[in-house]
């Protein structure tokens, strides 16, 4: 009797310790590690570990585990839940409900080929579900015993089921707090490539532009073509770079720039259109990414002959092919180990490659007009000189009409947005050009999926980056507007505070008309405020949405009293009292009001900015003060204090972030 009664003071000592350090610990494993040290006091527990079950991916996780002879896998790594027949935890998951077995059990099941899963036979098997207070499954606590020197009584059973009662009641907690660093982690990871992939667009956009002004300096000469070597290094890794002009007459290219780590430099060589990497590029039509595993497949299939360096690790190369005519090949490469192009950097290389072939066209139509233009000059000496007598004077004439329309503010306007314009004129213009090629091949019946896909790929970066360009000009031109006009006088004016609020009011009728609560204004007709109405406005807006959401949840009825007064010992201060009768708020609550992403609704779509955002307008834009009162049951009460009359120099600068 005296022993029964030290192990159930013992049970009962080791159940306070698990409540205890569900308040205390934060640490998952670290509160599971103390449940089996207090559990090892009370019975044999040598070999412990509990499974959290994921209902959303139906899977599994031991995220603590201790065994004489069996090993676990890592606590993060999940594992699909196995059927009840495959596994005894399984089976405990599913059913929810406590299973125990012996050796002799388990060897019955196996003689029945019913054996269970993978593992080292126990002597003796317990477990227990883990269930939230709805009796959902959180997962299985389990213990067992290798050797025939312990066993588990009838006691031990009940004990573990009321041990691992508690241990639920305290997971369910801490399963909130690691769901919710998880989540935090996967939103992390998530914002981490979306600021890769912005830095990723801008840095071609800006690649855009530099090859767009680069088309009005474009020679044969390698110091042009090394800028773009420096564009390219700025998107990606680009040790190794080759720009081979074709020459159509002679079906050769030449090498106009090359800068290669192990090659003596080749500028001003010329091979012939053939069998190598250049010419099977120039076949395909479109820009290859190749390892040494792929060209060594290519030489095989006679694809291509290898003419130079076969030490390569990785290598792009893109034909810089515009309406039909092709105008060379850009080649990027890498010896070493370390370095290996991707299918994202064949992309980005390909996209380049587009627009500086664009460029090549523009400037072939530039040295073409001016060829004509000459012929045409050394043809009629006459009439060019009638046309620049008449270019002169339309020059003239436009310029006077500019100087009558134009005023400083729009010359500035244009010279800022002259840079996104030109792109969006740039991206327009190869937009043009891409759907003549499409449409070209369309009509030749030569029109490939991969180059309807290129097309598209390729309009769609075009789109974008002409939507980015035209929004910059937008934001451009709205803040030379705002340069233009008294800022102060959009915001901080004066009104009637009953008919603004009465707006306001009206403007919530959606969310009030659909509830059984009701709102009161008392306002005296003659108060006029100077401030900024559209502070007001949120505050309210948020105090009622607030009362909506959080004070009269789950009731049948309630009443919002707004009560507007001028305070008698300063007619130059005014008096808001806004209460609720909800449910109110207990007093640590209530000292938890105003921070930031404190909510009563966690996991239920409260935000916790609200009563934050109230605090800001409140103290900084409107220049106030507020208090908030409550007790449990009896609703909540907020006095908000400020003055009447508001100067420019009194605002603070909350008001414009």
């Amino acid at each position: 009797m005296e022993t029964r009664l030290r192990r159930l003071e013992a049970v009962q000592e080791v159940v306070l310790e698990i409540s205890r350090m569900s308040i205390s610990s934060d640490d998952l494993a670290g509160f599971l590690r103390s449940v089996h040290q207090s559990i090892s006091r009370i019975m044999y527990a040598a070999n412990f570990y509990v499974a959290i079950f994921d209902e959303e991916q139906n899977s599994l996780r031991f995220v603590y585990g201790v065994d004489e002879l069996d090993t676990f896998p890592p606590p993060t790594a999940y594992f699909p839940l196995a059927s009840p027949e495959q596994s005894p935890t399984a089976w405990v998951i599913s059913h929810r409900q406590a299973f125990f077995m012996t050796a002799a059990d388990d060897e019955a099941r196996e003689r029945e080929n019913k054996a269970w899963g993978t593992g080292t036979r126990p002597e003796y098997w317990m477990g227990h579900p883990l269930l939230d207070q709805a009796r959902g499954i959180l997962g299985a606590m389990v213990i067992q015993i290798y050797d025939k020197d312990h066993h588990y009584s009838n006691e031990d059973q009940e004990l573990f089921g009321l041990i691992a009662g508690h241990v639920s009641t305290a997971l369910q907690n801490l399963m909130s707090v690691d769901r919710l660093e998880r989540a935090v982690k996967q939103r992390t990871a998530m914002l981490e490539h979306q600021v890769e992939e912005r830095r990723r667009a801008e840095a071609l956009q800006r690649a855009l532009y530099q090859i767009a002004e680069l088309s009005n300096l474009f020679s044969a000469e390698a110091l042009e073509f090394s800028r773009l070597h420096a564009i390219l290094n700025d998107l990606m890794a680009v040790p190794n770079f080759v720009l081979a002009l074709f020459h159509e007459e002679t079906q050769e290219f030449s090498i106009a720039y090359f800068v290669d780590e192990i090659d003596d430099d080749v500028v001003g060589s010329r091979f012939p259109l053939g069998a190598g990497l250049t010419s099977y590029v120039v076949r395909k039509k479109q820009a290859q990414l190749l390892n040494q595993e792929k060209l060594q497949q290519l030489i095989e299939q006679g694809e291509i002959q290898v003419l130079g360096n076969t030490k390569l690790q990785s290598w792009i190369g893109a034909p810089l092919f515009a309406d039909g005519h092709l105008y060379g090949v850009i080649i990027i490469q890498s010896y070493q180990p370390t370095l290996h192009y991707t299918e994202s950097d064949l992309e980005v290389v390909a996209f380049v490659a587009n627009h500086v072939a664009a460029a090549f066209a523009r400037i072939s139509a530039r040295e073409n007009v001016l060829k004509a233009k000459l012929e045409l000059e050394q043809k009629n000496v006459t009439l060019n000189e009638a046309l620049e007598t008449l270019r002169a004077t339309q020059d003239e004439l436009i310029s006077q009409e500019k100087l009558a329309s134009l005023g400083a503010l729009v010359a500035g306007i244009a010279h800022e947005i002259n840079t996104p314009l030109g792109i969006c004129v740039t991206a327009t213009s190869h937009i043009a050009e891409e759907l003549h090629l499409i449409t070209k091949a369309l009509k030749d019946e030569k029109l490939s999926k991969s180059d309807l896909v290129t097309f598209f790929d390729t309009l769609d970066q075009a789109i974008r980056i002409t939507t980015t360009n035209i929004q910059r000009s937008a934001a451009l031109i709205r803040s030379f507007k705002q340069v233009a006009v008294d800022q102060s006088s959009e915001s901080l004016r004066e009104f009637n505070v009953r008919t603004y609020l009465e707006e306001i009011l009206f403007s919530l009728r959606p969310k009030l008309k659909a509830t059984p609560f009701q709102v009161v204004l008392e306002c005296p007709a003659e108060i006029r405020m100077h401030t900024y109405p559209g502070a007001l406005s949120q505050v309210v807006t948020n105090l009622v949405m607030n009362s909506l959401v959080h004070g009269f949840d789950g009731a049948s009825q309630g009443t919002i009293r707004i009560d507007v007064v001028q305070d008698s010992d300063s007619v130059d201060t005014l008096t808001l009292i806004y209460a609720d009768d909800g449910k109110g708020m207990r007093a640590d609550q209530l000292d938890k009001l105003f921070e930031p992403f404190y909510t009563t609704k966690r996991g239920q779509g409260g935000s916790g900015l609200g009563a934050h955002i109230i605090y800001n307008l409140v103290t900084g834009p409107l220049a106030g003060q507020i208090k908030v009162s409550s007790q449990e049951g009896h609703g909540l009460r907020y006095q908000i204090r400020c003055p009447r009359y508001l100067e420019v120099t009194t605002v603070s600068s909350d008001i414009h972030r």
